[in-house]
């Protein structure tokens, strides 16, 4: 009872608390969960779509709900991390969930835990979950944070269940080869139950497992695909997997609002998905153009309005980056580059910069805060070594090396701020700070 008296009545109270509570933020394992999971009681009556890979998660979430809400179903979609405020890993019906019922959902964690140890992405994974039962929405998006097979979305049994890509990434965790990687992220995939791989070059532990527990398995290329011009695409898929049964097309596909080619893999995906969804949840063609018309994800490619050009983009991996170097090199001709860098020591820095080096002419470096912030002077050392070209200078934040940024770009030159979420979410602030 005491407990139950304690228990912060704010949600930035109960963010300090969780932060404050668990020094361990990352602890693999479902059991803890599990338990908590059954103590909270039935959940909703919502299909429910989980969503794993190394990049795409976040466009592939913010497509299916999209598509979703246009279709007229009521959304409850979770991702993570958030940009700028927490209550954006919680959706409603399109909107982000409100501070009360945030709170409600942390403190009906808190009172069905016990004395279950839960990590801080464990206690909101299972709040947004409560916030879900209390709104009752037809269907029910889950972003998994980290792998797949032990993350805490997985104590939720995925009707569908879609990995975008397998690349290298989080190795400490999960396995330094994309076969242990495709393994950890093919454990979202249930049996008899369709499940979506928008990577079409698959690690063979991936098929292997979806085909020992009897998944129905759809691969990008072998299953379903796409084709377009510059002014439209289409999407194709067969009747059923393995590539068999009649070719169902569907053509005259507006491109999606997602900036970057990357975008069809995503996009295929989600019809894929919710193709094999039909029977309980139908979706019309028309609810996919205008879904695919009007999803918005901010920090994935995103361009901001005004010169010079800015670029938001949290390419924090090799895969991520090459991405964004290609895209960078599609938007035309800009005389020089400024980059707003900053990365965690735990990530593959040397890939990254290796992708990106040949796209920059000026490197400003920022600190990120935190045990796995990489200092922006260790980070200027890496970028010498590896022979990138162009100035570079270092600064205490993304912030400030945005602000740096601003005043030495002429008007025709581009800006672009990647390599965290930390770095994209600071200088996301300081733009929305200076527009107010």
């Amino acid at each position: 009872m005491v407990e139950q008296l304690t228990m912060p009545q704010t949600l930035e109270g109960w963010l300090e608390l969780l932060e404050r509570r668990h020094a361990q933020t990352i602890r693999l394992g479902l059991d803890r969960v599990r338990a908590v999971r059954e103590a909270l009681g039935p959940g909703p009556e919502a299909v429910v779509i989980t969503v794993g890979g190394t990049n795409g998660k976040g466009s592939c979430c913010a497509m299916l709900e999209a598509i979703l809400l246009a279709a007229g179903y009521r959304v409850g979609c979770y991702t993570s991390p958030h940009l700028l405020r927490y209550n954006e890993r919680v959706r409603l019906d399109g909107r982000d969930a409100s501070d009360q019922q945030l709170v409600d959902g942390f403190a009906a964690v808190e009172a069905a835990r016990g004395d279950t140890p839960l990590t801080y992405f464990e206690h909101g994974t299972l709040a947004a979950w409560a916030v879900f039962r209390q709104a009752r929405p037809d269907v029910i998006i889950l972003e998994v944070g980290l792998g797949g097979r032990l993350d805490a979305v997985n104590v939720f049994d995925a009707d569908c269940a879609i990995v975008t890509s397998v690349a290298m990434d989080h190795m400490d965790y999960l396995g330094d080869t994309r076969e242990a990687i495709g393994f950890e992220k093919a454990g979202i995939f249930r049996a008899g139950r369709p499940a979506v791989c928008g990577d079409p070059q698959p690690p063979a532990s991936l098929v292997a497992h979806a085909e020992a527990i009897g998944a129905e398995l759809w691969v990008s290329g072998r299953d379903f695909g796409f084709g377009g011009d510059r002014q439209q695409w289409g999407y194709w898929r067969y009747a059923t997997p393995p590539g068999e049964g009649a070719l169902v097309k569907r053509g005259g596909l507006a491109y999606p609002s997602l900036r970057g080619a990357n975008q069809l893999l995503n996009a295929a995906a989600v019809i894929t998905a919710l193709d094999a969804l039909r029977h309980r949840l139908p979706v019309s063609m028309q609810a996919i153009r205008q879904g695919l018309m009007l999803v918005e994800v901010p920090g994935r490619f995103q361009v901001l309005p005004g010169r010079p050009a800015v670029v938001l983009d949290v390419a924090h991996n090799p895969q991520a980056a090459g991405v964004l170097a290609e895209n960078l090199g599609s938007m035309g001709f800009f005389p020089e580059t400024w980059a707003v860098f900053g990365m965690l020591a735990d990530k593959d820095v040397e890939g990254v910069i290796g992708l990106m080096a040949a796209r920059i002419d000026h490197w400003l470096l920022a600190d990120l805060p935190g045990p796995r912030g990489l200092a922006a002077e260790a980070l200027a050392t890496r970028i010498r070594a590896a022979g990138a070209k162009g100035e570079i200078r270092c600064f205490a934040s993304p912030a400030a090396a945005f602000v740096a940024a601003q005043e030495g770009a002429a008007e025709g030159d581009r800006i672009v701020a990647f390599g965290s979420f930390l770095t994209v979410a600071d200088v996301l602030a300081a733009v929305n700070a200076a527009r107010h």
